[in-house]
């Protein structure tokens, strides 16, 4: 009993997590007002916490492997009530930055710290991949939930409210997490390797930053630059570990099949999933024309039904193995962007929320064996930094996938408008409108009533072919995916995971000593 009230206690902070990257966007025209951030400054509120997590988890993880997961937690908890609090009252847009950052470091420490201690908890391995479950449905519900709390919230209360929310729950993690979380650490473990964390954090943000920056701006020479810079680092990075005699990632792990094959098939699920769920939200709202609220009401079918097939997969993958419902997941996720290859303009609510659905039946079992087959594959003394690696790699891979995803669909817009730009629109509006449907939506409410009509119509139709043209190219690469995976992972059977779950006892029962 106590080890599940541990897990209601770790799923918690791992919801606030995630909710903390949605809510923000609700809150920033009534910010905005209050502080007057600069464009910039908007920017940096919006993506500094995103990118301090990104780039803080592989370290925060091996730091809590080495001083113990559940003080690394207590840690986390009490910096991310206090930088909760800062960002609620802060005064001026720079303390708002200097805030988003802390959470987002705070955040850092928390993800891999979670995950690792459910590692450590639960010795049965059926019992380990639902808990996991639970872990992975928090992180759902987080960002399902968080747009409708933040739209609660703002209608009763100011902006920093929403940041509130996160202070009673990192309260009753301090309270509970002592009583019924255990100390577990590698106490054989050196020291942490400063100058790795550094050149990891360097790496992480370049290579985020310059994903996003590409994902706003296009092919530009600062994102570029960028790119290259956090590959180069990470290429050293990675030379550096090999010569240390205590690496702050250990590249031994990606020689094990069942966390190399996974750690690569859940950032290609990523890319496709959060890629995806980012072009269905736009089209929601721009093309089909729901306010954001509204918006968020109807994500909540596409959450229901990837939770409801976690946990369905859960009981599966224990009789049949994880290999294949893998390749079942990938299938149903070809299913579903075979439904959203088939919208246009004219599409209805429901086709959105079919595709939608399916692709998170599919998809969610995917990511949620998949963390657990890296966290499985990992040394239980190494289990923190296993863990960092694999949210580590949703967040590299939820970045890649707005990235790439929106490049593409920017590509098919813009051709899809060439041409069929409706005769009235002025020639200085053109080249505007053609850029970005926003762009188009905004010029067409300047037009008279009948060439701003034809414009959004047109506009409209080319962001849901560019939508559909995605959809279309994602079906052979989730089809060949399911192929690749199966046929790699389906000799790491449950007699492996049992046997992990043996060692992962005595590691644990070794460092409690």
């Amino acid at each position: 009993m106590r080890e599940w009230i541990g897990l209601a206690a770790l799923a918690l902070p791992a919801m606030l997590v995630i909710m903390d990257m949605s809510v923000l966007h609700l809150a920033l025209p009534t910010l905005s007002r209050d502080l007057e951030p600069s464009g910039a400054q908007l920017l940096w509120i919006t993506d500094v916490y995103g990118f301090v997590i990104a780039g803080a988890m592989i370290t925060m993880g091996t730091l809590g492997d080495r001083i113990g997961r559940r003080r690394m937690l207590m840690i986390g908890a009490v910096a991310f009530g206090l930088a909760s609090v800062l960002a609620a009252y802060a005064p001026t847009a720079e303390t708002l930055i200097v805030a988003r950052a802390l959470l987002g470091l705070a955040g850092a420490v928390l993800g891999p710290s979670t995950l690792s201690l459910i590692s450590a908890m639960f010795h049965d391995a059926e019992q380990r991949s639902f808990a996991i479950t639970v872990w992975m449905t928090s992180f759902m519900l987080g960002g399902a939930v968080g747009p409708l709390v933040g739209g609660v919230l703002l209608e009763a209360f100011w902006w920093g409210s929403v940041f509130l929310v996160a202070v009673p729950v990192m309260v009753f993690l301090l309270v509970v997490g002592p009583m019924v979380l255990p100390e577990v650490r590698d106490p054989d473990a050196g020291r942490l390797d400063l100058t790795s964390a550094a050149m990891s954090l360097a790496a992480i943000l370049l290579v985020v930053f310059g994903v996003k920056e590409f994902a706003g701006e296009g092919v530009a020479r600062l994102p570029l630059l960028s790119l290259v810079l956090g590959l180069v680092i990470g290429v050293l990075f990675v030379v550096r570990q090999r010569r240390l005699v205590e690496p702050l990632l250990d590249l031994k792990l990606f020689a094990n099949r069942g966390f190399s094959v996974s750690l690569g098939t859940l950032t290609l699920t990523v890319v496709f999933m959060l890629g995806s769920q980012f072009l269905i939200a736009q089209y929601i709202q721009m093309v089909i024309g729901m306010e954001p609220l509204e918006s968020a009401v109807w994500s909540l079918p596409m959450v229901v039904s990837g939770t409801i097939a976690m946990f369905v997969a859960q009981g599966v993958a224990a009789r049949v193995g994880k290999a294949y419902v893998f390749g079942a997941g990938l299938v149903i996720a070809a299913v579903g962007f075979t439904v959203l290859a088939q919208v246009d303009s004219g599409s209805g609510i429901g086709t959105v929320v079919t595709a939608a659905s399916l692709l998170f039946a599919g998809l969610m079992p995917v990511s949620s064996l998949g963390i657990g087959m890296i966290v499985d594959a990992a040394p239980p003394e190494r289990a923190g930094s296993a863990a960092a690696v694999g949210e580590t790699t949703q967040e590299l891979g939820g970045a890649l996938g707005i990235a790439v995803l929106g490049s593409v669909l920017n590509v098919a817009y813009h051709r899809g408008m060439s041409g069929s730009v409706p005769d009235g629109v002025p020639v200085s509006a053109r080249e505007t409108v053609t850029d970005s449907l926003p762009a188009a939506l905004e010029a067409a409410g300047r037009l008279p009533r009948e060439t701003g009509g034809q414009l959004v119509a047109v506009a409209r139709e080319s962001f849901a072919q560019g939508l559909a043209w995605i959809a279309m190219g994602a079906v052979p690469v989730m089809l060949a995916l399911a192929v690749t995976a199966t046929l790699l992972l389906r000799n790491v059977g449950r007699a492996d995971v049992d046997d992990v779950g043996g060692a992962e006892r005595e590691g644990v029962d070794a460092a409690e000593a």
